[in-house]
């Protein structure tokens, strides 16, 4: 369907920059799975409203959730949506043929 080729392409277009693959790395990486942008800044090399910025495109592709703690925003990944990027892009199966006797 084509909103659905559209959507996967959003995301993929997400998915696809350097900066936004080491964050998804990092933060899955992260002890409890989550990071804060100040925990982010100094592994990327990244001033902190770059970061931002990038958090706020893979929060808005739907590949991380963001939750606000007092003044600080921790992301997480959604597994679920990073499972249907693999998902699409894999082939599917071929189901093997039945041989009639």
């Amino acid at each position: 369907m084509r909103a659905d080729a559209e959507r996967l392409a959003g995301v993929l277009k997400a998915f696809a920059d350097p900066a936004r693959l080491r964050l998804l790395s990092l933060i899955q990486s992260a002890p409890e799975g989550e990071a804060s942008v100040s925990d982010l800044t100094a592994p990327l090399g990244l001033s902190q409203p770059t970061v931002s910025h990038h958090l706020r495109i893979l929060t808005g592709a739907g590949l991380l959730e963001r939750e606000r703690r007092g003044v600080w925003a921790y992301y997480r990944l959604v597994p679920s949506a990073i499972s249907a990027i693999a998902e699409s892009l894999t082939p599917p199966r071929k189901q093997p043929t039945k041989k009639v006797r």
